[in-house]
């Protein structure tokens, strides 16, 4: 497989690198905000689970870009630097975080605050619903730390079995709740966007990183929420229909008559994960599965030994009865 084969099956994935985007998701958040305005009147943004940086980079020129715009980034993992936005390596869950995120807006909250993180998926589509909503619910707890009255709150979101629950309880938080599908996210994936505005905490509330908002069993009843506490989100789709399938594969020279020349990657990740692995097996040193049929035994010491009784012990055969030896 060339390096030109993502270009051919991505198209919004090529786009971003001619555009100098980190990531083709840079697209679903210029799309969100075609649909919302969510930069209109904006100073101060945060980007949560940032890395490797494409919203950041959309937050920097729409927000940022403004005489008195600040874009906060974080997230655990280390990202290349980029002008215009403050970066914290840190911890979503921690209540320190969201006190360095004040303390560089000096003492003023936020008035937008997006998450585009995920996890790693396993697969396992219970799973993988169960992990997006936990982290969703982590970056609306510290969202709720650092967001204005009336700011907006936008995160990503599976579409799953339980999703009723998390509508529910942003509702508790937002005048306004919608799901959004822009137009470069999969329509195979059940991702979208929950577009979160008016930020209105329940009278008496009190933020507090240390419990976690949405504490329940997941029990079958809880889940079926019917009558005046189920919450129907509205759901919107996002970008020019009209516009690339992110579904579809595209030759190389589009129909706009430019020539292909590939691009390679605007910022390569930092200290991936996968980074001691790929070292490992350039230099022969990586751990290889070896199959029973691949081994050739050719030495008497590696067929396997008999089993030796200790003395001590009586291997009895199972009694038998007369009447069942001559049921035959």
């Amino acid at each position: 497989m060339g390096r030109t084969s993502k270009d051919k099956r991505d198209v919004y994935y090529r786009l971003a690198k001619e555009n100098g985007w980190r990531a083709r998701s840079a697209f679903k958040l210029l799309q969100l905000d075609e649909e919302f305005q969510l930069f209109q009147g904006v100073k101060r943004a945060v980007d949560l689970c940032a890395a490797p940086g494409s919203w950041s980079q959309v937050l920097s020129q729409k927000v940022g870009g403004q005489s008195s715009g600040q874009v906060v980034a974080v997230d655990l993992q280390a990202m290349a630097p980029l002008a215009g936005v403050i970066q914290i390596q840190g911890d979503i869950t921690q209540l320190s975080t969201a006190k360095e995120i004040i303390k560089h807006f000096e003492g003023c909250p936020a008035d937008l605050v997006v998450c585009d993180g995920a996890p790693d998926v396993t697969g396992l589509h219970d799973v993988d619903e169960y992990m997006q909503a936990q982290l969703l619910l982590a970056a609306l707890n510290i969202a709720t730390h650092v967001l204005k009255l009336g700011g907006c709150f936008v995160a990503k979101i599976f579409r799953g079995r339980d999703v009723s629950l998390l509508y529910s309880q942003l509702r508790v938080f937002f005048s306004s709740v919608l799901c959004a599908k822009p137009k470069s996210s999969r329509n195979s994936s059940i991702e979208a966007f929950a577009v979160c505005r008016g930020y209105d905490p329940p009278e008496g509330f009190i933020p507090d990183l240390t419990r976690p908002l949405l504490d329940h069993s997941y029990d079958l009843d809880f889940n079926q929420l019917e009558g005046p506490t189920r919450i129907i989100v509205p759901f919107v789709t996002c970008g020019d229909l009209s516009a690339y399938d992110s579904d579809r594969s595209y030759p190389l020279d589009l129909e706009d008559g430019s020539e292909y020349r590939y691009t390679p990657p605007t910022q390569p990740p930092i200290s991936p994960p996968y980074q001691e692995a790929c070292k490992l097996k350039k230099n022969g040193q990586l751990a290889k599965e070896v199959f029973p049929q691949d081994c050739s035994i050719n030495r008497i010491d590696k067929l396997p030994q008999p089993l030796t009784v200790p003395h001590c012990l009586t291997l009895l055969a199972p009694k038998v009865e007369d009447n069942e030896m001559n049921c035959s």
